[in-house]
């Protein structure tokens, strides 16, 4: 059985995004990282200040994962590149579906063996979309073909359940996870969406193995048990609730980012605060952020 909660929320930065996405929390500097898409910002919020910085990086950008001291790890439109946080520097990689002009990458994350995964998106006719994994010894690996838009992606806390969903088919699916091998198999249905009028975005996983699963259009955060069951919803006072992380002190403190594009004005008069920062303590403590 569901509870409805409204935790005290708090709007932490007013930061009006298009598409605020891919939050990660930095437990060195203690501070939290994200995206604005479509703006090509990747954002650095010091939660204690509360002041906010952003790098222009130049490209559309899909997903962050921290890469050693003053670095990211960048899934750009079509490359993978480094962001120096100190210089505002951008390093190409390596290019990725170029080939592809329609798709671009997306959400991502990085293991506990530092691989960096991350998904592309296509169109929602022809999904030619797939799951990528760019080890520390500069190979990439296809994990998945097939996918529409490839996001949500994370682990269970014992290392052997690997989460991934895929937006407009409403679904989050697991698969047997090998850390060692890094390898992925026996993808099965977690959790079916088909009968919501909403789409799982970016997740989160706690210490106990329950997923957070930001829902676009849903105005929520549902947080669903180890079983794939509905368990908690958190309502938003914004419809694009885009993803979630948990950082602070004591990884209590749940991130939630969102977004506003294609909000007609009438939406946003309804939905002012779409694309701004949110934050909420939580009673559960949430798995750290790993580093390329």
């Amino acid at each position: 059985m569901s509870q409805v909660l409204q935790y005290p929320l708090h709007n932490i930065l007013e930061a009006r995004a298009r598409l605020g996405e891919g939050p990660i929390w930095d437990s060195i500097k203690k501070q939290l990282y994200w995206i604005d898409i479509f703006n090509h910002r990747v954002h650095q919020f010091d939660p204690v200040t509360g002041k906010n910085r952003f790098f222009d990086v130049g490209d559309v950008v899909g997903a962050i994962a921290t890469a050693g001291k003053d670095r990211l790890i960048m899934a750009l439109r079509h490359h993978l590149a480094f962001l120096n946080t100190q210089t505002g520097e951008v390093t190409p990689i390596l290019e990725i579906e170029g080939n592809l002009p329609s798709n671009r990458l997306n959400d991502g994350k990085c293991d506990s063996k530092g691989r960096f995964w991350f998904g592309s998106m296509s169109s929602i006719e022809k999904p030619d979309a797939s799951l990528y994994r760019y080890d520390t010894d500069g190979s990439l690996h296809v994990m998945e073909t097939g996918l529409t838009i490839s996001n949500g992606l994370g682990w269970s806390p014992n290392q052997e359940i690997f989460y991934l969903a895929d937006s407009p088919k409403q679904k989050i699916y697991a698969y047997d996870f090998n850390s060692v091998t890094g390898n992925i198999n026996n993808r099965r249905i977690f959790v079916d969406l088909t009968h919501e009028s909403f789409y799982p975005d970016g997740l989160t996983i706690d210490s106990q193995g329950n997923i957070w699963s930001a829902m676009w259009n849903g105005w929520c955060v549902i947080r669903f048990n180890r079983k794939g069951e509905e368990i908690l919803r958190l309502k938003l006072p914004v419809p694009l609730v885009t993803s979630c992380t948990f950082g602070g002190e004591d990884l209590q403190t749940l991130y939630i980012t969102t977004g506003s594009v294609g909000l007609s004005q009438a939406e946003i008069d309804k939905s002012f605060y779409s694309g701004d920062l949110f934050a909420l303590e939580t009673d559960v403590t949430g798995l750290p952020s790993y580093d390329f």
